[in-house]
C-alpha cells in the first residue's frame, strides 16, 4: 500500500524550470498589467485632483487661498456656514430641489407611455412619430429660444418663474422616450402578451409588467433628466434672471462668485455644496444607471 501511494506521488505533473519562451510571456503580461493599472491610476487623478483641490481650497482661510499654499491650516469649516448664511443661498436649493425633483417626475411620467406605445404598438405612423422624436433630439434648444420666451413671458407672462422651465416637462421629451423606447424593446412581448390572457388592460399592463421590468432605464433617464435641470445654467438665466427669489444654485453660484470675487474660498465651498448631492445620487444609483443606458443598446 505504501509502494502505491509512494508512486502516486512521483507521477505528478513534472514542474521543471520556465523555458525562455515562457520567461518572456510572463515579463510582457507583468509588463501589461502594470501599464494598464498605471494608466488607470493616472485617469484617476486627473478626474480626482481637482475635486480635492477645490475642497481643500474650501477650508481655506480668505487669505491663504489666494496663496500657493495647497493644504489649509487650520481647518476653516465655517466656511460653509458662512455660504449658508449667505441672503438668497437656502432659497436657491429649494428652487433647484423645485426645478429637478419636480422636472424628473414629469418627465418619467409623461415620457414612459409615449416610449410604451413606439416600441410595443403597431399603429400607422409608428414610424413616422418615431421619426419626429428623433429629429426632436437633433434640434438645439438654443434653435427655439426666442418664440419660446416670447410665448412663455410675454403670452402667459411667466417670466421671472421657473414654471416655463417645469412645465413643458409634462408634455415629455424626446431624449426620455427615445431611450426608455430603446429599452422598452429589449423586454420580451410574451410577459405582456401573458397579463393581457390575464384580463390586463393596456394600462394595468404598463404599471404591472412593464414599470417594473424597465426600472433600470427608468432610472437612467431619472438620473439624466435630474443631473440636467440640477446643472442647468441656460434656463435659469433666460426665464429667472430678473427675479433672485427665482434662481437656482447654477445660475446663483455664478453671481456669488461675482459678489465675493475675492473670497475664493467661500466660493469653493459654495460649489462642493451644489455638487455633493450630484454625486451622492450617482453614487446610490450608480448601479441601475449604468444597466439601465447598457441595456438600451441591445435592441434598436
Amino acid at each position: 500500500m505504501a509502494q502505491t501511494l509512494d508512486a502516486v506521488k512521483t507521477a505528478g505533473p513534472a514542474t521543471g524550470p520556465a523555458t525562455p519562451a515562457e520567461r518572456v510571456a510572463r515579463r510582457k503580461s507583468l509588463l501589461n498589467w502594470i501599464a494598464v493599472h498605471a494608466l488607470g491610476v493616472a485617469a484617476a487623478l486627473f478626474f480626482v485632483l481637482p475635486f480635492v483641490f477645490l475642497l481643500l481650497t474650501s477650508l481655506m482661510s480668505d487669505q491663504q487661498a489666494l496663496t500657493r499654499e495647497l493644504w489649509p491650516h487650520p481647518f476653516e469649516w465655517s466656511n460653509y456656514q458662512r455660504v449658508f448664511e449667505t441672503d438668497g443661498f437656502l432659497t436657491w436649493w429649494r428652487n433647484t430641489l423645485l426645478y429637478a425633483g419636480l422636472g424628473t417626475v414629469l418627465t418619467v411620467v409623461s415620457s414612459l407611455p409615449v416610449a410604451y406605445a413606439l416600441a410595443k404598438f403597431r399603429f400607422r405612423g409608428r414610424h413616422l412619430s418615431l421619426m419626429l422624436v428623433i429629429s426632436m433630439m437633433m434640434l438645439p434648444p438654443q434653435v427655439v429660444v426666442i418664440p419660446m420666451y416670447l410665448f412663455w413671458a410675454k403670452q402667459l407672462d411667466m417670466s421671472g418663474t421657473l414654471w416655463p422651465l417645469i412645465i413643458p416637462m409634462a408634455f415629455g421629451d424626446a431624449f426620455s422616450i427615445f431611450l426608455l423606447r430603446q429599452f422598452l424593446l429589449t423586454i420580451p412581448n410574451e410577459y405582456l402578451d401573458a397579463a393581457k390572457v390575464d384580463g390586463c388592460g393596456e394600462f394595468r399592463t404598463l404599471m404591472r409588467v412593464v414599470v417594473p421590468m424597465a426600472k433600470p432605464g427608468i432610472a437612467a433617464v431619472a438620473l439624466f433628466q435630474f443631473f440636467y435641470a440640477w446643472n442647468d445654467y441656460f434656463g435659469p438665466q433666460i426665464y429667472a434672471s430678473e427675479n433672485p427669489a427665482a434662481w437656482t444654485l447654477s445660475y446663483g453660484l455664478d453671481s456669488f462668485k461675482s459678489a465675493h470675487h475675492t473670497d475664493w474660498n467661500l466660493t469653493m465651498a459654495a460649489t462642493v455644496l451644489v455638487m455633493a448631492p450630484v454625486i451622492l445620487v450617482f453614487f446610490f444609483a450608480q448601479k441601475a444607471f449604468v444597466e439601465g443606458v447598457t441595456l438600451t443598446g441591445v435592441k434598436g
